[in-house]
C-alpha cells in the first residue's frame, strides 16, 4: 500500500490518486483486462441469433453455449484463484486475458455447432480467472475506506466493454451478411492481446501482500476454505454470487433475441436500446462502489436484490406497442443489476486472508457463475418473454444469502 496515502483525503477521485503510481498502473491493467473480458463474452449473446440461423440450432442449444462458458468459467475462477496465491496476481492476469483471447477468436474459425461448444467453454477458462485476478490485484492497492469504490470502478469496465461490443455489433451486422458477420464478431477479440504486453511490462504486485502470501505454506489451499469458520464463509458467499449471476445472466444472454422477437426492433433498434441499458449499467456499477463504502457491503446488496428483481418483473410487464417505456425503464433496470456487483470485488476481499484470498475469491464468485449458468439455458428452452421472469428468483436467493455473511466494510486486510 502507499505509504504516502492518508485517510484524509476526501476529495473528488482520492481513491485513484492514494493507489500510487503503481497502484494505478494496476488498476488501468485489471481495468481494460475486465473491460476485454466483457466485450469477448457479449459478442456471443449479440451474435446468437446469426449463429442459430447458421447452424439451424434451437434456442435451447444457444442457451447451452452461454452455460458452458459459465460453467467451465467455475473451473478456469478455481485455477486461476489458486495460481494467483500461488504465483501472484499480475501472472495470473496475463495468463487469463491471453487464454480468453486465443478461444474467442478460434470461436469465429468454427465448421459446426460442436466445436464452437468447445472453443466457448475452453474461452471460459480465461473468462473465468480474469476477474479474480484483477479485482484481488486492486483490492490489495485500495485504502480500507475506498476499497469498495476503487474496485467498483473495474468492475463498471464491464459496461464499457459491453457497450463496444454493442457498437462493433451495430456497425458489423449492418455492414455485413450474418453468415458471415457472427464470424467476424468473434474476430475482433483479438484486441486483448495488446493488453497482455502492456501488463507484462508495466504492472507488479503490491509488495505488501506479497510478503505476506509468500511466507505461508498454506497458500492457496483449496482445502483450506472449506475448512472452519471460512467453509462457512465460503458456502454463502458461494450462495450470494450464485444469485446475483443467475439473475444477470439470463437477462445479459436473451435480452437482445428478446428485443428482436418480441419487441419487433431492427438491429440497429436493439443497439439503441441496449445503449440504454448499458448506460444504466456503468453509473450503477460506479455508483454501487460508493454506496458500498457508505451504506456497507450487506446492506447494498440487499438494496440492490430487491430492486433489480422488482424491475426485471415489471419491465417483462410492458404491453407491447409500449417500447417507448421499455428504452425508458432500460436505464434503471441496468443501474440496479450492475450495482450489485460493485461490492464484490472488496467484499469477497476482505473475507479471506492474503494467503487465501485467490483461492476463496475466485471459488466463490466463479461457482456462482457456474451454478447461475443454468438459468439462460431454461430460459431458452422455456421461451424468451415471461421466462426471463426466471432470473428475478436470483435476488431473492441472493438476498437470503446475506444472512450468513458479516458485514466487512473498512476491514484491514489481514
Amino acid at each position: 500500500m502507499n505509504a504516502q496515502a492518508t485517510n484524509e483525503d476526501v476529495r473528488p477521485f482520492a481513491w485513484f490518486r492514494t493507489l500510487g503510481g503503481r497502484g494505478r498502473r494496476a488498476f488501468f491493467g485489471a481495468f481494460g483486462g475486465y473491460g476485454l473480458d466483457s466485450y469477448d463474452y457479449q459478442v456471443l449473446p449479440l451474435g446468437v441469433g446469426a449463429i442459430i440461423a447458421y447452424f439451424g440450432i434451437s434456442k435451447g442449444q444457444a442457451g447451452l453455449l452461454t452455460t458452458v462458458t459459465l460453467v467451465v468459467s467455475a473451473l478456469g475462477g478455481v485455477l486461476a484463484g489458486i495460481l494467483a496465491d500461488r504465483i501472484g496476481r499480475v501472472r495470473t492476469l496475463q495468463v487469463t486475458v491471453a487464454t480468453y483471447t486465443v478461444f474467442t477468436v478460434l470461436c469465429g474459425f468454427a465448421p459446426n455447432f460442436e466445436t464452437l461448444l468447445g472453443f466457448r467453454a475452453l474461452q471460459g477458462l480465461g473468462f473465468g480467472g480474469e476477474w479474480a485476478a484483477g479485482a484481488i490485484l486492486v483490492a490489495e492497492y485500495a485504502l480500507p475506506r475506498y476499497r469498495g469504490r476503487t474496485v467498483a470502478f473495474v468492475q463498471s469496465a464491464w459496461a464499457v466493454g459491453w457497450g463496444l461490443a454493442v457498437i462493433v455489433y451495430t456497425v458489423v451486422f449492418s455492414l455485413v451478411p450474418p453468415d458471415m458477420a457472427w464470424r467476424l464478431l468473434f474476430w475482433t477479440g483479438v484486441i486483448p492481446a495488446l493488453l497482455v504486453l502492456w501488463i507484462r511490462r508495466f504492472v507488479q504486485d503490491a509488495d505488501s501482500t506479497t510478503e505476506r502470501r509468500t511466507q505461508t505454506r498454506q497458500r492457496g489451499s483449496f482445502k483450506a476454505i472449506f475448512t472452519g469458520e471460512l467453509g462457512r464463509t465460503t458456502f454463502f458467499a458461494a450462495l450470494l454470487a450464485t444469485g446475483v449471476q443467475g439473475g444477470y445472466y439470463t437477462l445479459s444472454t436473451w435480452l437482445p433475441t428478446y428485443l428482436k422477437e418480441s419487441r419487433g426492433l431492427s438491429v440497429v433498434g436493439t443497439g439503441g436500446y441496449l445503449a440504454f441499458l448499458i448506460t444504466g449499467a456503468f453509473v450503477g456499477y460506479v455508483c454501487g462502489g460508493y454506496l458500498t463504502d457508505i451504506l456497507g457491503r450487506k446492506k447494498t446488496f440487499l438494496l440492490f436484490s430487491v430492486l433489480s428483481a422488482a424491475l426485471i418483473i415489471a419491465y417483462l410487464q410492458i404491453p407491447h406497442g409500449a417500447n417507448g417505456l421499455v428504452l425508458v425503464l432500460g436505464f434503471p433496470l441496468g443501474f440496479s443489476m450492475s450495482a450489485i456487483f460493485s461490492g464484490f470485488g472488496a467484499y469477497l476481499a476482505e473475507l479471506y486472508p492474503t494467503a487465501l484470498r485467490g483461492t476463496g475469491q475466485g471459488f466463490t464468485y466463479n461457482f456462482g457463475r457456474a451454478v447461475g449458468a443454468v438459468f439462460p439455458t431454461v430460459v431458452g428452452y422455456l421461451g424468451v418473454g415471461g421466462a426471463l421472469g426466471l432470473g428475478a428468483l436470483g435476488y431473492v436467493i441472493a438476498a437470503l444469502a446475506l444472512l450468513g455473511l458479516p458485514e466487512t466494510n473498512g476491514r484491514e486486510l489481514l
